[in-house]
């Protein structure tokens, strides 16, 4: 028996824990509302957001995502928003802070997200024209460099929204917590985006087949 038949899950039962797991970012954004804290507040707001993503693509652009792929991003968008969450009255200190591999997990969770839509586009570019060629091993060295490029976008942008947070003496939406951080950060990144590049891209194939359609739809 193989591994993926040991730990089947239903299409049911994957859709079920997407919406509990949306139902409980609705509570870290409520918390954080109740509590005035903007960090909570604005990451649970913007990861939910992104969990409805994949409804909006189907509802406008007939684009359908598996139930395994929403309940990836789902889970990424779920385990960020925790990570904000904090309860001092309860002891409860947020697992970014308490838990010193969360933030690794996260960024690798996350940048494989980032990976996962890189190879979708680049693969329905690469079956639409034959001016975009993608070998394998080329595929691989592009995702990487992708996803680390994003990476240092993306540690820039905190960098300057805690400048910004620092000045206007508001609470800091996105934590950096060094130079040492920022590098694991970056490393973890890229794990996340070898892991999609070597074991990720067959689960992508009919989405980016999708966006293929959706593009020489466009073209007529």
């Amino acid at each position: 028996m193989s591994f993926r038949t040991r730990v089947h899950v239903s299409g049911r039962r994957k859709g079920q824990l997407v919406r509990l797991l949306q139902l409980a970012m609705v509570g870290i954004l409520v918390i954080g509302l109740w509590r005035e804290n903007a960090g909570i507040a604005v990451n649970a707001g913007v990861g939910l957001l992104v969990t409805f993503l994949p409804a909006v693509l189907e509802r406008n652009y007939s684009i359908t995502m598996s139930v395994g792929i929403v309940l990836w991003i789902t889970v990424a968008m779920f385990l960020h928003a925790f990570g904000t969450l904090s309860l001092p009255a309860l002891g409860f200190l947020s697992p970014y802070q308490s838990t010193w591999w969360w933030d690794h997990m996260t960024h690798a969770l996350s940048s494989s997200l980032v990976a996962g839509a890189a190879y979708a586009v680049t693969r329905a570019l690469e079956e639409h024209t034959e001016y975009v060629t993608m070998p394998p091993k080329f595929m691989l060295v592009y995702l990487l460099l992708f996803v680390m490029a994003f990476g240092v976008v993306w540690e820039l942008i905190e960098f300057y929204i805690g400048v910004v947070s620092t000045l206007i003496g508001g609470g800091k939406v996105l934590t950096q917590y060094g130079l040492d951080d920022t590098i694991l950060d970056l490393i973890y990144n890229s794990v996340g985006g070898l892991l999609v590049a070597l074991l990720g891209t067959a689960y992508l194939t009919d989405l980016a087949d999708q966006l293929r359609m959706r593009i020489e739809s466009t073209d007529h």
